[in-house]
């Protein structure tokens, strides 16, 4: 099968399951916030980002094997394959180990993270059920990967929607019937022990190789490559933790555990959209990995081109939709009660539109291993990150923190990314692209003025009625412009031909 069928087919199982998390997940948090509250909800927020600081323990080494594995795979070189994945068990063993014993340690410092401690009994049980949970999946998920490296992300988000959606209408009927959050919580540790297991034995049987006793251990020079590769992404790991898990401690901290249950639903909505579409770039990471491995420096310049336009066009989308109707949706959803500011929301999806638009980029890096090369990026944006939104957070509130976000993204990763993939994968000039990124950004900003403009004309006595107006003026517009500016580009010729194949169920060419 072609590399283009291949992710087709990830990226179908990825938006099925998804839009049914989605669907259970809004629910969810309805039943949550009716029977709890939104203190309990701040604690969920608060303890996802902790708990995602010692997550850093894992190196990024997830990525690193990946890369590792797709030119054995795709040679059928079991001797090799077996070697990586015996390699890497030991890591993820002792990473398990570390999470735990971490965990267990930073039960005793929580008051440190909340300005206010809530009157909410066990919270210390309750952070320790949030570590079983996070280390569980590293004790057997080197086995997972393999299944995504070989191109079969639809077999593992098959295992991971089914699970989701069982362990969701369990919680909810848990929180219905006893309002119990510890139960809610066991259940969460349960159902990701079972979906383990259940990936483990099926991973046992796409490859029954992997079971075998017998392997070669790596030699020095093989260890050495990887040890490499596995220090950069380290790098990369503090980087993107720090910045992107750390918003509901410094909101935590500096302003109220309130206001992380406010940023919680923000979150739920845009991490939603997030998974959609990192779903499909992930999909294609495995068969980008594979094309390196097989073609040269322009059939992957090429390529790149054209998921970059995909790229600009889903996020520039996105984005113009999340500012327009997130307030509206959440008042219906929720309340009134739960909404945030313009200034706070515009903060918010500038954030979510600059580092969606990294995607493409980091989809080819790690697809082509470029870890090394910009090693240290990472920690100059870490700090700038904790910096900036520390000092813009006491100075601008909930806004700050997020800004101080976009300030870190902008002076790192935004130029310094797409100059290594440049320089150091495709070995070209990078200018095409900043080039691109800057007419991509006009358009959208533009596009977004004029769709906000055009909605703001709609008032309607019944809310739901406005949003649906809203909704439908937003799914118009942008796609619209960018349909009249674009229509004619080879990377939408070749995104159309794509769609047209498929709808005439025949995989197109790779």
């Amino acid at each position: 099968m072609s590399r283009t069928y291949n992710s087709l087919r990830n990226i179908k199982f990825s938006l099925v399951g998804l839009f049914v998390y989605m669907l259970l997940t809004y629910f969810a948090r309805i039943v949550f916030l009716k029977y709890l509250n939104a203190e309990y909800l701040g604690l969920n927020g608060l303890f996802y980002d902790i708990l995602s600081l010692l997550s850093i323990a894992d190196f990024g080494i997830a990525t690193a094997i990946s890369y590792c594995l797709y030119k054995p795979l795709s040679d059928h070189d079991e001797t090799k394959i077996l070697s990586i994945m015996m390699f890497f068990k030991k890591a993820y063993i002792i990473i398990g180990c570390i999470i735990f014993v971490a965990g267990i340690v930073l039960s005793f410092f929580l008051s440190f993270f909340i300005k206010d401690m809530p009157d909410i009994p066990h919270i210390n049980i309750y952070f320790l059920m949030f570590v079983a949970n996070t280390a569980l999946p590293y004790f057997f998920s080197y086995k997972q990967i393999l299944i995504i490296a070989d191109q079969k992300k639809y077999i593992s988000d098959t295992y991971q929607y089914a699970f989701f959606s069982g362990l969701c209408i369990s919680q909810i009927i848990i929180l219905m019937l006893t309002k119990n959050y510890f139960l809610f919580l066991l259940l969460q540790v349960i159902t990701t022990f079972l979906r383990s297991i259940f990936l483990t034995m099926k991973a046992n049987k796409l490859f029954p190789f992997i079971k075998k006793a017998q392997y070669k251990k790596l030699d020095s020079e093989e260890k050495k490559h990887i040890s490499k590769n596995v220090k950069a992404m380290l790098y990369h790991k503090i980087g993107g933790v720090v910045v992107n898990g750390t918003n509901n401690i410094i909101l935590s901290k500096f302003i109220s555990l309130i206001s992380v249950a406010l940023y919680s639903n923000y979150l739920l909505i845009i991490n939603a959209i997030t998974t959609v579409i990192h779903s499909v770039f992930n999909s294609l990471t495995a068969s980008v990995g594979n094309l390196a491995t097989h073609s040269d420096s322009d059939k992957n310049t090429s390529v790149f081109s054209i998921t970059n336009f995909a790229c600009f066009w889903i996020y520039g989308f996105s984005s113009i939709c999340l500012f327009v109707l997130i307030n509206p949706f959440i008042k219906l959803w929720i309340g009134e009660y739960y909404l945030f500011s313009d200034l706070i929301v515009l903060s918010i999806i500038v954030n979510f539109y600059i580092n969606g638009m990294r995607l493409s980029v980091l989809t080819f890096r790690d697809a082509m291993g470029i870890f090394w090369f910009d090693r240290y990026k990472p920690l100059f944006e870490a700090i700038i990150n904790l910096v900036a939104s520390i000092i813009l957070a006491i100075k601008l509130g909930i806004a700050g923190v997020f800004i101080g976000s976009i300030i870190s993204t902008v002076t790192t990763a935004f130029w310094i990314e797409p100059l290594m993939l440049f320089r150091h994968g495709f070995k070209k000039p990078v200018y095409k692209y900043f080039t691109n990124y800057i007419l991509y950004l006009f358009i959208t900003s533009v596009t977004g003025v004029i769709t906000f403009y055009t909605s703001s004309l709609i008032i309607i006595s019944s809310t739901i009625i406005e949003f649906l107006c809203k909704l439908g003026i937003c799914m118009v517009i942008p796609n619209l412009i960018f349909f009249l500016i674009f229509h004619k580009t080879k990377e939408f010729i070749y995104i159309k031909d794509i769609v047209v194949s498929v709808l005439k169920k025949r995989p197109a060419a790779s």
